[in-house]
């Protein structure tokens, strides 16, 4: 007998995800009265379109595969493409963002600094701008931005213009996830020609794979931070030792819950 009529399911990586979704259908075949699935990482969002002729939409599978055992609702952060996942499912969605967390850790270290927030692509620059006005009004200066010309074809990335200014200020990359960190480096290198004083790159995910070890051991990134959605197990732990700074977002999503549980407000939440 379930101790509770409402039932929590937490998972990220596919394995899990398939794995996981049997224990979703019990909980439901056990009249749980609602199940909530918590998905710090949702992995496959990021295909979220067809870029070829034939191409999966994975995101909507992965949707579909959820509504098919009886998930209620799915709480998740920071999703690469926000209206693909909201219109992907049928379900109720919460989306958090992590950009408070970021803005707790960077208010207090360049309130004496002149700072531009950089996109690393013209798609994030929605995101990027949403950060630049917390950390604004967190520290009480202005924030300036910018952002990296990006085009993609075939698997090929080019692109090496940045628009904005960057020179003698603390760079400050956003972005969803960080997987091999090609974009990444990519966008630092660009800002440290330019002149930038300081370069830090925050992300929701770090995925971290591929050549992902020599992109943090390079020089032109002062430090990586990344919230705990996703362990950094594939890292060289003397490169993540030195590089990688990890902001615990487990307070963040148990504040979500607790809302949730309780009919509370998530949109005052994320403005808190």
């Amino acid at each position: 007998m379930l101790e509770s009529p409402t039932g929590w399911f937490f998972g990220s990586d596919a394995n899990t995800i398939c794995e996981k979704s049997l224990f979703i259908g019990a909980l439901r075949d056990a009249s749980a009265g609602c199940v909530t699935a918590v998905i710090p990482y949702l992995c496959y969002a990021r295909k979220d379109r067809k870029s070829q002729p034939r191409d999966p939409i994975t995101i909507r599978y992965v949707a579909s595969l959820f509504e098919a055992v009886g998930t209620n609702r799915v709480l998740t952060l920071d999703v690469h493409n926000l209206a693909a996942f909201q219109n992907a499912f049928r379900c109720h969605t919460d989306h958090l963002e992590a950009k408070s967390l970021f803005v707790r850790y960077f208010a207090p270290l360049v309130r004496n600094e002149e700072v531009v927030v950089v996109s690393p692509d013209m798609g994030g620059i929605k995101r990027a701008e949403q950060f630049r006005q917390a950390l604004a009004n967190a520290t009480g200066k202005t924030v300036s931005n910018a952002f990296m010309e990006k085009y993609r074809s075939k698997g090929v990335v080019s692109g090496e213009t940045i628009v904005g200014e960057v020179k003698d200020k603390v760079a400050l990359i956003i972005d969803d996830l960080i997987s091999t960190g090609g974009t990444i480096l990519r966008t630092a290198s660009a800002c440290r020609q330019l002149g930038a004083k300081h370069v830090y790159v925050a992300a929701s995910h770090g995925v971290f794979v591929g050549v992902a070890n020599e992109v943090l051991a390079n020089a032109a990134l002062d430090k990586v931070i990344v919230t705990n959605t996703i362990p950094p197990f594939r890292l060289n732990p003397e490169i993540a030792g030195s590089k990688l700074e990890i902001l615990d977002a487990a307070p963040f999503f148990a504040a979500a819950m607790t809302r949730i549980h309780t009919g509370g407000s998530i949109v005052a939440l994320l403005e808190e």
